[in-house]
């Protein structure tokens, strides 16, 4: 099946209570206004970036499997990570090994079902259903 209409924002946020600590990722997909699929889970002791790669690698999974794919409709994912954020627009190398790896997965998805994606930078403050999720990982996982 192939998605194609309305526009599909993702939000995602990963952390860690250190660095590393006990890690929680979190996302939220929306078709136009309506909130369609979240994500929540707690990571283990991890680093904050890996966190935040988990996370979305976590969204782009679910709304695959919420959406089928490829989804051809136009999808913009919303991020506060700005290291993340460049390093998908190949603004930034990646450099750590761990890193690497995660990031080819997201490359790897992208390739196979989001051909219209954009990565988008946000403040904290317009992350906060995410950084909701993420946190009731922690909160939960501790």
């Amino acid at each position: 099946m192939r998605y194609s209409s309305g526009v599909i924002t993702i939000y995602t946020d990963g952390g860690s209570r250190g660095n590393p600590g006990p890690a929680g990722a979190g996302a939220a997909i929306y078709k136009g206004d309506t909130e369609i699929g979240t994500v929540s889970k707690f990571l283990g002791t991890r680093t904050n970036n890996w966190a935040e790669y988990e996370a979305l690698i976590l969204a782009l999974e679910t709304t695959h499997t919420l959406l089928g794919g490829p989804i051809t409709s136009k999808v913009t994912v919303k991020m506060d990570s700005e290291l993340i954020i460049k390093q998908m627009k190949g603004e930034y190398k990646v450099k750590n090994p761990d890193m690497k790896v995660k990031h080819q997965r997201v490359k790897e998805l992208v390739l196979e079902s989001f051909p219209n994606i954009e990565f988008v930078h946000v403040r904290r403050e317009y992350n906060k259903r995410a950084d909701e999720l993420a946190n009731d990982a922690m909160d939960r996982g501790e």
